[in-house]
């Protein structure tokens, strides 16, 4: 069990199943499936992202640097949770960019009932200490915990 502490972007408590990817998320290509398609597993959609391309997000616990892309990357994260497309939650290891900073805050003040905690600051111990299918407790707090 390890545990690590960072910055509460989005509130929320939750265990979910490590979902990890070492290079930045682009949140455009990552979700279009989810979004435009159909895809109610939200599988990932950005070819260009090794570690989470084909993987189902639904119900994971996001842990990743960064994410990256166009400036859309906060609405999509907004429209995910609107459409419960989301991960369990988000767990950045760097600071977390505004975009995608104000979908996860927006989504959880404006949507009633859906939840996506997103903790950022993390540190790079914390995405070299979890691996894909760990079971990761969040805490209010911002404490993250590997099981």
């Amino acid at each position: 069990m390890k545990q690590f502490k960072g910055r509460v972007v989005a509130p929320g408590a939750v265990t979910a199943p490590a979902l990890v990817s070492h290079g930045g998320l682009n949140t455009l290509a990552s979700f279009q499936k989810a979004l435009q398609f159909g895809d109610k597993k939200a599988t990932c959609g950005d070819q260009n992202n090794p570690d989470l391309y084909g993987q189902e997000m639904l119900g994971k616990a996001l842990c990743l640097p960064q994410t990256i892309g166009s400036t859309t990357g906060g609405l999509v994260l907004y429209c995910a949770c609107a459409m419960e497309r989301q991960p369990a939650c988000m767990l950045f290891s760097k600071p977390i960019d505004s975009l995608a900073a104000a979908g996860s805050i927006l989504a959880s003040v404006w949507l009633e009932g859906i939840q996506m905690p997103v903790i950022d600051s993390l540190g790079d111990e914390f995405l070299a200490a979890v691996k894909t299918g760990d079971q990761i407790q969040v805490k209010d707090d911002g404490t993250v915990i590997i099981l």
